[in-house]
Parts: C-alpha cells; structure tokens; sequence
C-alpha cells in the first residue's frame, strides 16, 4: 500500500508531512526560524512511539539524551549560532556504530550488553555538525546477511506491506525502514556487499555505497577488513550529499582514508547529464530478473536517454555471477576470521543462519584466499580501464522486490547478486527508486560510478530523481501499522 507526498487526508498522524520531508527541506526551516528541532525531535518521537512496536526498525531510543541535545540546538540557532545544514537534524545509527558509554551489539544477543569505549569517526562527524542522535537500529547479526532476517533480536518488518512481513533487506534493515517509515529522517548504514543498497532497494529510499576510504571505519563493529564501507540513508539524493559531505573525509584513526581530497558533493549535483555515457550489461550478464524489475529498469533507461544520456552496452572480463562468488568468498573468509572466537560455540544465542555462513568461512584455505585476492587486484585494474570510457554503469539494484518472509530461503543469496561485485571491485554506487511493482513494493535503480566518484552517481542520481516521482510516494503506515496490527 502507498500513496502520494501530497495526498492529504489519508493518515491520522498530524505531522506526516513534516516527517515525511527530506532533509534539506527540514534544514531550511530550522535556518528560517519555521522550525524548533525540540518540535522536530517530537515529531519523530511520536512516529517511532505509534509505529515501532510493528515496524521493529530501533534497538534502542535515546530520547532524553535527544532532548537534550535538541534544546541546545535550539538555544545555538536562536543565538545565531549554526553548525552547519544539519545542525538540530535527527540521525538513527545502525547498531554497529560506536558511542563511547553507550550499548552497541552489532545485532547480536551475545553483545547485546556490550557497551562502546570509543566513539567512532563516523558518529562524531555527526554529532559535530550538529544533528542528534535519535537511536540504534537493528541489523543482521554482526552485518552477514541480504535479506534483513534476525532470529534472535527480531526481523523489521518492512513497511511497504502491512499485512504480509517482507524481506526489509540486509544487513542495514532497521535504517531503511526507519528511514522508509519516517521514523527518522536518515540514518547511517554500511555496506560489505550491497547492505546499504539493498534495503534501500527493498524499502524504497535512497542508498549511498562509498567507496573504500571515502569515510572512515574508526569505531565501527567489522565483518569485512577488505571491503567494509559506511554511507547514508535517505529520502532523496540531495539528501544522500548533505550527509555524505559531513561523514567523509581523511581520519588519523583509519589509513585508508588519507590518500583522498576532500570532495564536494553538492557542488556539481544539479548539473545536467547530457552528453554523459553510461553503461548497462548485457541481460544475460545480469541472470534471473523479476519482470517488473526487468520493465522499469529498461523505462528508468529511457529516462536517462530522454535526459541526453548516451547508454552503450559493457562486456566484463568475467560474469558478474563469478565475481559475487569471489565477493561471498572474501566476507566469509575475513568474518570467519573476525568472530571465530565464539562463533563456533553451540552455547551461545546466534542466529543460525549467520552462524553458519561465519562458520562456512574457515573452509576458505589461506591459498584460496590469497589466490582470490590477487584475481580481485588484477579485477579492479581490468574493470577500472573498461569504466574509463563511461561516466557510471547502470543496473537493477536487486533482481526482484521484497518477498514475504516465509518464502526466504537462507540458503540463497539473490538479493545481493547485482551488488557484491560493486565492494569487489571498489566501486561506489547509489541506490534509488525507480518504480514500484503491481503489489506496491519498490523497485531501485543501481548507478555504479568507479571508485571516489561518489559526486558523479550522486549527479547522475539527482538528474533521474528529479526527471521521475518515485521518490515522493511513502507507505501507508496508519491504521494497520498500529502496535498490535497483523
């Protein structure tokens, strides 16, 4: 079920519209005076208070503390004083996200009493600008999953479907339903094969995968050393810049982040794309696609021509089937590695499922390792020259919409099939509705920029959203997602 932005009258919550707004929206009206963020932070409140009793998006809610730092940021506007654009905006973090003091259990009951010594970069760039921390949100265990299931804490429920829970999408589940739902204007997720991007996909918001290094993985629960990467969540790709310009940047506490300028996003983000040239795969690169994907995909194309994009096929040097194979094999292998200190114990309460791919990853040799290492460095030359002729790649960003949780078979992993190979090859990407299927549920368009051209795929993001509207619809939350709905 949806409806429009605009459509008036069809919910009973008497702030939809403002939770629903996007972040630049809300910022110009806490810059004008139009706006309190002691109201905003209530708006919010209210939503997750109604809603998350279903929705399940938080692990925990930092109310007080939101209080608190919503009035300081009130007394700072009023006084002149203003941090920047998302200064008084609220934030929900995925529960791998470090505050010194505070829980962070990586979406695991074995760290559900584990407690942060550190605050990671990530959060301190936040909370420097200004915004306020509404809460965590729940996750896969420890990151290892694509389709947002958790046995052990609770699955979100995906907001597009109110009757029928659906695959929220992982590992950044609860972001994106906060996000989809409006319980949060944005939130923070990460991404080791696809877990920004397929939520996002799933719950119909917008999803930045950052390229290695782009922002820092100081404080932050791992799954991947190789591959980890942090980015936001969003109602729209403005959005997705705003946030993006204040997470990045060089951090003494993670290398990885020295050897990049500094990039401005936003500077570059409403320029047209005419005379830009794109690439697509093949269909036969891309496997087994839901034919509604397959329909708006080819229409989300047209859009782009009709917007003076030029869009050329690309053929890879290997299938791009082989290379989420080599992806799958990298997490498991550095997950294994990172938990194989009690993942093995039958003691303890671990989703099965997670265990068993952590498990999974002791049977990768260290020969096998280094040998898919290796093919991944000689991969990302390879591919890096092909891309030098396109400005971004084009793809589906998951082969079919959310189904209903008791079709998942864990056993597979389809969802993340059109976006491992991305973290393979180190290689940003935007997710971004781009239709919606006969049922309602959204559909995303990938657009793959080559690595640190993160302003680029934000451009190409931002050109489409505009041309489009399918980034203003929303999911018809109340009366069915009332605590205690079916």
């Amino acid at each position: 079920m949806m409806q429009r932005e605009d459509e008036p009258g069809t919910t009973s919550d008497t702030n939809e519209a403002l939770a629903f707004a996007p972040v630049h929206v809300l910022a110009e009206r806490l810059r004008t005076g139009a706006l309190s963020a002691t109201a905003l932070l209530d708006c919010y409140l209210q939503r997750i208070r109604r809603h998350d009793a279903k929705l399940h998006a938080f692990v925990s809610v930092y109310e007080s503390q939101a209080r608190a730092a919503a009035e300081a940021a009130d007394r700072a506007l009023r006084s002149g004083v203003r941090l920047g654009a998302l200064h008084g905006i609220p934030i929900a973090l995925k529960d791998l996200i470090e505050i010194d003091g505070f829980k962070t259990s990586g979406g695991s009951l074995h760290w559900i009493d584990r407690r942060s010594s550190v605050t990671g970069t990530v959060a301190r760039r936040l909370l420097e600008a200004g915004m306020i921390v509404l809460g965590k949100t729940h996750m896969v265990e420890f990151a290892f999953g694509s389709w947002g299931t958790n046995t052990t804490m609770g699955t979100p429920w995906n907001p597009w479907d109110a009757r029928v829970p659906r695959a929220p999408g992982g590992s950044s589940s609860g972001s994106a339903v906060a996000v989809a739902a409006a319980l949060a204007p944005a939130a923070i997720g990460s991404d080791t094969g696809g877990s920004v991007r397929i939520p996002a996909s799933l719950c119909g918001i917008v999803g930045l995968k950052t390229t290695v290094g782009r922002v820092s993985n100081h404080g932050t629960l791992r799954l991947s050393e190789t591959l980890d990467t942090i980015g936001p969540m969003t109602r729209d790709v403005e959005d997705a810049a705003l946030l993006f310009s204040a997470l990045h940047g060089a951090d003494a506490n993670d290398p990885q982040t020295l050897q990049q300028q500094p990039l401005d996003a936003l500077a570059a983000l409403r320029k047209p794309v005419a005379g830009l040239r794109l690439a697509v795969l093949a269909q036969t690169e891309l496997g087994a696609v839901d034919d509604e994907v397959a329909r708006a995909f080819e229409i989300a194309l047209e859009t782009l021509r009709a917007l003076g994009a030029r869009i050329d096929t690309l053929r890879l040097p290997v299938s791009f089937a082989s290379l989420a194979e080599l992806t799958g094999k990298i997490i498991a292998a550095e997950g294994h590695a990172l938990h194989r200190n009690w993942i093995h114990r039958d003691d303890l309460p671990f989703d099965p499922d997670v265990r068993d791919r952590l498990r999974a990853g002791k049977t990768v040799s260290v020969p096998d390792y280094i040998d898919v290492m290796a093919q991944r460095r000689r991969l990302r030359h390879d591919v890096d020259a092909l891309l030098s002729d396109f400005d971004a790649m084009l793809l589906p960003t998951t082969p079919l919409a959310a189904i209903a949780l008791g079709e998942i078979d864990q056993s597979q992993a389809p969802m993340s099939r059109l976006t491992r190979p991305i973290n393979l090859l180190d290689l940003c990407a935007l997710s971004l509705p781009c239709g919606f299927t006969a049922a309602g549920l959204p559909i995303s368009l990938q657009i793959v920029g080559r690595a640190y051209d993160e302003a680029r795929v934000l451009r190409i993001g931002w050109a489409f959203e505009n041309a489009t509207e399918w980034h203003l619809r929303r999911p018809a939350l109340s009366p069915d997602t009332a605590p205690g709905a079916a």
